[in-house]
């Protein structure tokens, strides 16, 4: 009698991303390209419905229905900490909302992966801010893995905060002098450190959220060694930091997002079809970017002012009722009076962009962005320079370490702050708008440079396919 044939069990890794649409896409791309590279993974992801929000059911069905490689799970709700603490700190609500769902973590993984005998829990793979969760891998005796959805120099200054809070260090100021924080090439100005490091629950919780990276068995960075090799040497010399993976950079090139409107889709890209190469600043500002009607009016007259072509994603400042922007029914209450009618031959505007799409294209010439890291790596992926407006979390210092560090963006602002009341004029946008259009040439080459060495990082023998290769092994347990 033939001998009962047995399969190898698949390694079951649960990822566990933060809410929100900027940290679920980057850390699905990984997923993605590690089920490419291995096929002997299984992947389970476990999803929080986000605070204020309607329940995360509908998404989840959505999801699994598009992305079968992967196993979609629906966390229970919990009541969030009170709205106060939002505009306080976002960070530290979120960090305290997210912990509060440790028990579901937990309790998901058992009823829906132990349970599973045709795998075996190989690890968790969790967002920056769901260090809570390095407990529940410990209980069910898995490594856990931090996926760091933003740069190298930023995780080097988060490692650096408990060393500096346990020598005495206390919450920054803005006054404060310039810091050595030793991820970063020049000295750091206090304007562009995170909001959270002037706010004691932000500062604590930032430094609870590094001292777990520690306990983790390794870090993947979505960046990649050559954009940030003073950080990478940096941490890879660090006693005390766990292995980095620098697997970057992962770009959903297909620009997926739930909100996708294929009517505008189509009149976005006609129209960037019928310009000019590299004739057209794109200013788009990420999926919680947002502009009261003083501002809006600003940036119209110095895109006119300039002279220059131009795609415009503008939405609606979030209302009371919600925390995210929402659309604009019409562009001309927001807008100086006659600005959409001498424009209509050099501009487009529009409510949701896809930012992929139009970084992709030919015509697009500059980007004004956020500098949020995802669209960092897909601006220099194809090559467009930056030009910079931080509005909100890391944001500021990922603008400060792109302009001096790495000098592929135009600065704009640096130090600019969703919240800090500042409205930049007309005459700034314009001047920022012209020159990298007409001019910036040291930064457009060091920019095309620097896609290029990305897409071979990417390739066989390239810096981050070997840390992708050596991630697999450890993940699957084939190397230590």
């Amino acid at each position: 009698m033939a001998p009962a044939q047995t399969t190898t069990p698949k390694n079951a890794l649960v990822f566990v991303p933060a809410p929100g649409i900027g940290h679920l896409v980057s850390v699905m791309e990984f997923a993605k390209r590690l089920l490419e590279r291995d096929d002997s993974f299984s992947i389970t992801m476990l999803l929080m419905s986000p605070p204020f929000a309607h329940d995360v059911t509908t998404y989840v069905e959505k999801l699994n229905a598009s992305h079968p490689e992967f196993q979609f799970l629906g966390l229970p709700t919990v009541t969030p900490p009170p709205l106060e603490d939002v505009l306080a700190c976002p960070e530290h609500f979120v960090s305290v909302f997210i912990a509060d769902h440790k028990n579901h973590v937990k309790d998901m993984i058992v009823n829906h992966v132990l349970s599973n005998k045709s795998v075996k829990l190989a690890g968790l793979v969790l967002d920056l801010f769901c260090t809570a969760f390095v407990d529940v891998a410990k209980d069910l005796g898995v490594p856990s893995y931090i996926f760091f959805a933003s740069g190298a120099a930023f995780l080097g200054s988060m490692l650096y905060l408990p060393d500096r809070f346990d020598k005495g260090g206390v919450t920054y100021k803005p006054t404060d002098p310039d810091s050595i924080i030793p991820s970063y090439i020049n000295p750091v100005p206090s304007r562009v450190l995170p909001s959270l490091l002037f706010h004691d629950g932000g500062y604590s919780t930032f430094v609870s959220h590094a001292r777990k990276f520690k306990e983790a068995k390794g870090i993947i960075v979505n960046t990649f060694a050559e954009l940030e090799s003073h950080a990478v040497n940096y941490l890879n010399g660090e006693a005390g930091v766990p292995h980095v993976y620098t697997v970057g950079p992962v770009v959903d090139h297909k620009g997926n997002s739930p909100v996708a409107d294929g009517n505008q889709r189509e009149e976005i890209m006609n129209w960037l079809d019928a310009q000019p190469e590299k004739s057209v600043v794109f200013l788009c500002f990420g999926s919680q970017g947002s502009f009261g009607v003083p501002q809006l009016k600003e940036i119209a007259l110095g895109l006119e002012q300039s002279g220059q072509r131009f795609l415009w994603s503008i939405r609606r400042p979030p209302s009371q009722e919600s925390l995210n922007p929402g659309e604009v029914n019409d562009f001309s209450e927001l807008l100086p009076e006659g600005f959409l009618g001498r424009t209509k031959n050099v501009g487009f505007i529009c409510g949701w962009a896809p930012q992929v799409e139009v970084l992709a294209h030919k015509a697009t010439g500059a980007f004004v962005s956020h500098c949020g890291w995802n669209s960092i790596l897909e601006s220099t992926w194809y090559g467009v320079p930056v030009v910079t407006w931080p509005l909100y979390g890391e944001q500021q210092i990922n603008a400060f370490q792109l302009v001096k560090d790495a000098g592929v963006a135009i600065e704009m602002k640096m130090d600019y702050r969703k919240d800090g009341g500042e409205v930049v004029k007309a005459d700034q946008v314009a001047k920022a708008v012209k020159d990298v259009i007409e001019g910036a040439s040291d930064v457009k080459s060091k920019v095309k440079a620097m896609s290029e060495t990305g897409r071979k990082a990417l390739l066989e023998g390239g810096s981050s396919y070997v840390a992708f290769e050596t991630l697999v092994g450890v993940l699957s347990g084939n190397k230590a």
